[in-house]
């Protein structure tokens, strides 16, 4: 027990872990598009339903963000989040399944299903409705657990009907944090 907290403790997540840190460093001229990039472990968690910014929050030790905006309506998001403990970890999961729950409304509606990614993990969707159709807008997020670590993909953009083939950049860019998260996190 004592060996993993030292881990987790003096293991910080280096600049340029993230997938997307080189992309983020450079400078782009279109006024349009936007990268901001955060070191807090405070930051709220890039997929929040109920836009609680102590959300996940208990437990944690370290953590990075990337957000890409491109005006008008597209974004996507990458979050490590490193807990004292893989059983902090899972309740910040378990706490966004609750959300995710708890949080929809008709105009905007929040699912979520098993992903099989990782130690656990959720397949996130966001879904603007007009009715009981779907409307232009959304986000797809998949937000995996591995040992103490917390990952999130997301992308927020004109979606139209949900599909699976929605999840397709999140699902690679997950796979390939999780082939590396060991190295910074308890796993």
């Amino acid at each position: 027990m004592i060996p993993a907290l030292l881990v987790a403790v003096v293991l910080a997540i280096p600049n340029n872990f993230l997938l997307y840190e080189q992309a983020a460093a450079t400078k782009d001229k279109n006024p349009e598009t936007n990268w901001t990039a955060s070191g807090k472990k405070s930051a709220a968690l890039v997929v929040n339903p109920c836009q609680k910014a102590r959300l996940a929050q208990s437990g944690r030790t370290q953590a990075r963000t990337l957000v890409y905006t491109a005006v008008p309506d597209y974004s996507k998001s990458e979050q490590v989040i490193l807990y004292a403990s893989a059983s902090a970890a899972g309740k910040a999961l378990r706490d966004l399944g609750a959300a995710v729950r708890a949080c929809s409304r008709s105009a905007y509606r929040y699912s979520a299903v098993a992903a099989d990614l990782g130690d656990e993990g959720l397949k996130i969707t966001g879904q603007a409705y007009q009715g009981k159709k779907p409307a232009v807008g959304g986000e797809r997020a998949i937000v995996t657990r591995r040992g103490n670590a917390l990952i999130l993909y997301t992308v927020a953009g004109e979606w139209g009907k949900p599909a699976g083939a929605d999840f397709k950049q999140q699902t690679t860019d997950t796979k390939r944090m999780l082939a590396k998260v060991c190295t910074i996190a308890d796993c």
